[in-house]
């Protein structure tokens, strides 16, 4: 079992790495243990050369249960990855990228949303509406992640967000899902989703 969730991220990361979503040791993904715990991947391993040996176990409160490898040590972000589990129990998997299109898009609001375009790729969010005026939640960006993580919980526990994903300006997107593959297909959604939005932009001023 463990080894089967640690080759899901592991394949994800590379397709990721392969993508420019994940360059050099940028980014990481998760996958749920049990309800108290999940597996991360460890901070500074290259996404495009993951082993089973480069994660790291920790439980809902930040404390590492389990590691692949006695050097590893839990990512920089696995805060983020605590409260999406926490606020979300059916979560089984979240993913963090860092795209390019992701940082241009999340700087073209001020506001602590994007508006997405009613494209019909919002049905693969979950939102089955005609012309869908869905917004995604943009979060700030800090040196201190914990203080990220803060701000989506704080947010979060007062109103769910639209759509199982969000933006952190100048950092990446994050997405999580009730399986791995349902997470992954979020991510790609959202990332066509940022690809249009760049289009449309350069497509007006023609």
């Amino acid at each position: 079992m463990k080894s089967d969730r640690l080759l899901t991220l592991i394949t994800a990361a590379r397709q990721f790495y392969q993508q420019g979503w994940m360059v050099g040791t940028a980014g990481n993904l998760s996958i749920r243990h049990d309800d108290k715990s999940f597996w991360i991947t460890a901070s500074g391993k290259s996404k495009g050369k993951l082993t089973q040996q480069d994660f790291v176990r920790v439980n809902l409160a930040g404390e590492v249960m389990e590691l692949s490898h006695p050097d590893n040590r839990p990512s920089a972000e696995t805060s983020i990855h605590q409260v999406i589990y926490t606020l979300f129990p059916e979560a089984q998997a979240c993913y963090h990228v860092h795209s390019v299109e992701a940082n241009l898009v999340s700087n073209l609001s001020n506001h602590e949303a994007i508006s997405l375009p009613p494209l019909e790729m919002i049905k693969g969010l979950g939102v089955w509406q005609e012309d869908p005026q869905v917004k995604m939640s943009l979060f700030e960006n800090y040196l201190e992640v914990p203080r990220i993580a803060q701000a989506i919980y704080d947010r979060f526990t007062i109103a769910l967000p639209e759509i199982p994903a969000l933006l952190i300006r100048n950092h990446g997107v994050t997405v999580w899902g009730r399986s791995p593959e349902e997470t992954q297909n979020y991510l790609e959604i959202v990332e066509y989703i940022f690809r249009y939005i760049l289009a449309a932009r350069n497509y007006s001023y023609q």
